[in-house]
């Protein structure tokens, strides 16, 4: 149903239908975003060698280290936008829209500067094999020049997202994702007048794709009668929406951070055991990545419709959203699982030909698959939680989960106990079962109800000048 302008409105209608139509353009967007990773990593390991493949795995950890904080910016704005929308403020709508664009724009530049300056001091830091140091390196100081575009789209993503439109954030990166899938051989491999950039130029395809993406989506935009028109004169720093977007985000963007920083040390200790062992988690974690992606997308679809209904005090809707999205996303996690089971060697058979790392993979791919229904009820607990404005107890949940169970078991199994690097398979499963009961039993609590975001009296507040 049609609602605020550019938007839709949740909080009508069937809660089973809107996580369906919401989830589906948002699983779409997601697989597609992954796609960029994912191609680059097909074209890479296959043309390039494992060497290549392990030089763009170790890079993401750190990628997500830098754009975690700025991440949960994005987190406060689509809560914010979602509730302001649900109790009809267009006025603060408008304000958190404008806020929420320079704030992004600020640190996707303070986020380029950190990681090109420290990119090789932080390889180091996470034992990356001397022989892929120079690829890793050359590859990650490309992908960041395109912060800016990256965090711009995700930008406009979050604010739709929260005006209750996921469709339109697809077409942008249906756009981009085409362009980096063909970019991606000739700048990798050289063809016709393109040179040939090897690992530089799968880094390259993806900053030019972002880019041309992130201009589309601002020129449409800006040719529509759009909530969302980009204007310069609006952008304001805005004390107080900003304050109340921190209060939101900064919970989650320390949980992003603080995993990100914990992926590294769990990186670390995969890089460890060398360079096969590198590749063939740049490989499980690429399909892993495809796996969870229907549970973070019904995840975010549920963030959306709670937020929306809290803002207009529709309780039972929240609930009803919380069943559908929990009934969803287990039902496709155990498909999922039993494909990882059943035939690992048919999709990993995409990044490599090597028999040997194929087996191997498939019996790391096996173990980690365990994880996925685990994994679907905690997203979908976390995405309410996040709809509802209560970030901080995802936050610990986190923070506990990768702290305090996974990296001392992944140290313990690995090392003392003599399971090498298949007891850090079995800690991510174990610490990701930890999680989602965490996450359940401050659900069943009720604890929620008592966070409070917005009253009715935001809207009469003008915006600064």
């Amino acid at each position: 149903m049609k609602g605020t302008q550019g938007g839709y409105d949740l909080t009508q209608g069937s809660m089973l239908g809107h996580v369906i139509s919401f989830s589906i353009p948002m699983l779409l967007g997601n697989m597609l975003q992954a796609l960029y990773n994912t191609v680059d990593s097909i074209w890479v390991g296959r043309f390039l060698g494992p060497e290549a493949l392990g030089a763009v795995s170790v890079s993401f950890p750190i990628i997500f280290v830098l754009i975690s904080l700025v991440m949960g910016i994005t987190i406060g704005s689509t809560v914010l936008i979602a509730q302001y929308t649900g109790a009809k403020q267009t006025k603060m709508v408008k304000r958190v829209i404008n806020n929420t664009l320079v704030l992004l724009m600020a640190a996707a530049l303070v986020a380029t500067v950190l990681g090109i300056t420290f990119n090789k001091h932080i390889l180091r830091l996470i034992n990356t094999p001397d022989e892929i140091m120079a690829m890793a390196a050359e590859y990650l100081n490309i992908f960041l020049l395109g912060l800016i575009f990256m965090f711009g789209y995700n930008a406009v993503s979050a604010i739709l997202r929260g005006l209750g439109d996921s469709r339109t954030p697809l077409l942008f990166l249906a756009i981009s994702t085409v362009i980096n899938i063909v970019l991606d051989p000739l700048l990798i491999l050289g063809v016709g007048p393109f040179p040939r950039m090897g690992i530089a130029g799968a880094a390259l395809a993806t900053t030019v794709a972002q880019g041309i993406s992130f201009f589309i989506a601002v020129f449409y935009l800006n040719s529509r009668d759009h909530l969302l028109s980009i204007n310069l004169k609006g952008f304001v720093f805005d004390r107080e929406i900003t304050a109340k977007t921190v209060k939101i985000g900064i919970p989650s963007g320390i949980q992003m951070s603080v995993v990100s920083v914990g992926m590294l040390v769990v990186s670390s200790l995969i890089n460890s055991f060398g360079t096969e062992v590198v590749a063939i988690f740049g490989m499980t974690s690429r399909l892993d990545q495809f796996a969870i992606m229907p549970s973070q997308s019904i995840s975010m679809a549920t963030s959306a419709i709670a937020g929306q209904n809290i803002g207009a005090g529709n309780e039972q809707n929240v609930r009803e959203a919380v069943k559908w999205s929990t009934i969803l996303a287990v039902g496709i996690s155990v498909v999922l699982t039993l494909v990882a089971q059943l035939t690992p060697g048919a999709v990993l058979a995409l990044f490599t030909t090597d028999k040997v790392l194929l087996e191997q993979a498939g019996r790391v791919l096996r173990i980690l698959s365990l994880s996925y229904v685990f994994s679907a009820v905690m997203f979908v607990t976390n995405g309410f939680l996040r709809g509802a404005g209560d970030t901080m107890a995802t936050m610990i949940f986190s923070i506990t989960s990768l702290w305090i169970i996974r990296l001392p078991l992944a140290a313990f199994l690995s090392g003392v106990a003599g399971f090498g690097a298949n007891g850090i398979w079995i800690a991510i499963v174990l610490s990701t079962v930890f999680s989602m009961l965490m996450s359940r039993v401050y659900y069943a609590s009720g604890r929620w109800k008592k966070k409070k975001i917005i009253d009715q009296s935001d809207d009469s507040i003008q915006p600064e000048a």
